[in-house]
């Protein structure tokens, strides 16, 4: 099929039309079981009832005024975010990769203000923090940067869920240390228990900002609100989006101390950030994580499927780790596996596979028992199938 669409992305040869819950149908009318719920977007799946009715409710009022003005529904957002936090203030957005921006702009300003000349950010080897050139320089992936050099100076990378290598950086530069929770596109890398603390006591110490990029584990998805609340760790700056609007683009930053009193007036904006129609959506899913107990189903449901997985994948030797942090899973392959996206899309099963070779599973915070029961048995059937017919051809040669 032709189109006039920049070839961006390897798109698989499906079109979905309407979603309900955990399910989405394709043009055809064929039904999928959604395990990746949009890349940790639709939390709370598709059609949700109270987000939608927030959506209708609110196009028929107001869609956009811009920042020139007051927006009553951006400051009701934002004293709910920064309460929960617990932070001082927030800068809202449209996406992941701006809210990493503009913390990325944040932490420059306050090593100027701190009297350093050109500030850097120490940042993680595998992260993955967004497509600008800001981001994209920050992100620890040579294969997602190759052809848009040169890019952006002052960037320090360690290798992740290493603190002792953070504690070993000895340049003046460094004002701020960007950071994922668990590393998602890096492969649902989860690091020890005491690394956010670690960071957050070396931080301390040298008068460093603290930055999580809560993008993807944010809103509910690993068990906790946001994920450092599991940490004994509280940033002074953590970024949000994705699953913030449940698939409204709405982004934020949220910080507090010094680091909420760096972005004044004229430093930073965005003209559709904060807009009452992506507010109104954000305010319903926080309603609902809130009231439908949802946060909590996540860390016992993603528990529940990691056992069941390490039961189902026991006597495969292909599958070397099966980790998760709530309804984030990762299923790591001893081989490249890409070829089992489109072996799931066949069987109408959504799934991704990062890093090469770890399975991603987020499955929106809704699931059931049964739709957890029906991915663990068609998910399984698919890897051992696959892996057998593997190792078949490697012993033919």
């Amino acid at each position: 099929m032709n189109s006039h669409i920049m070839p961006t992305y390897a798109r698989l040869p499906v079109c979905f039309e309407r979603g309900e819950g955990a399910w989405l149908w394709d043009t055809d009318g064929k039904r999928y079981l959604d395990a990746l719920s949009g890349i940790a977007v639709c939390n709370l799946g598709h059609a949700h009832p109270r987000v939608t009715a927030a959506i209708a409710a609110q196009a028929g009022r107001l869609v956009h005024t811009s920042n020139l003005y007051r927006v009553g529904l951006q400051e009701t957002l934002a004293d709910e975010l920064t309460l929960a936090g617990p932070m001082d203030n927030v800068f809202f957005c449209n996406s992941g990769a701006e809210a990493n921006e503009a913390a990325i702009k944040l932490a420059r300003k306050y090593g100027h203000e701190l009297g350093v000349e050109c500030p850097a950010i120490l940042v993680m080897e595998s992260s993955f923090h967004g497509r600008t050139l800001a981001t994209l320089s920050a992100t620890g992936n040579r294969k997602v940067q190759d052809g848009f050099e040169p890019l952006v100076s002052g960037f320090v990378r360690v290798p992740y869920d290493d603190a002792q290598a953070v504690e070993a950086i000895d340049d003046p530069n460094v004002v701020a240390i960007l950071v994922e929770p668990v590393q998602g596109e890096g492969g649902v890398r989860i690091p020890k228990l005491d690394y956010l603390k670690r960071l957050r006591e070396i931080c301390n110490q040298r008068r460093w900002l603290l930055m999580l990029d809560e993008v993807q584990t944010g809103m509910g998805r690993t068990g906790s609100l946001f994920a450092y609340q599991q940490a004994d760790c509280l940033p002074d700056v953590f970024t949000l989006a994705k699953a913030l609007g449940n698939g409204v683009p709405i982004g934020a930053c949220l910080a507090r101390g010094k680091a909420a009193e760096i972005l004044t007036a004229g430093k930073h904006g965005s003209t559709f950030g904060g807009n009452p129609l992506a507010c109104s959506a954000a305010l319903a899913v926080l309603t609902s994580l809130r009231e439908d107990n949802l946060i909590s189903r996540a860390d016992q449901l993603g528990s529940a499927l990691a056992e069941q997985f390490r039961a189902e994948f026991k006597e495969n030797h292909h599958v070397i780790d099966v980790r998760n942090k709530g309804l984030m899973i990762g299923i790591q392959l001893n081989q490249a596996c890409g070829e089992l996206v489109a072996m799931a899309l066949e069987q109408g099963l959504l799934i991704n596979v990062t890093a090469e070779s770890t399975i991603r599973l987020l499955p929106p915070l809704v699931f059931t028992d049964d739709q957890a029961e029906l991915l663990v048995m068609n998910l399984a059937n698919i890897v051992n199938t696959y892996t057998h017919k593997t190792t078949d051809t490697i012993k033919q040669l």
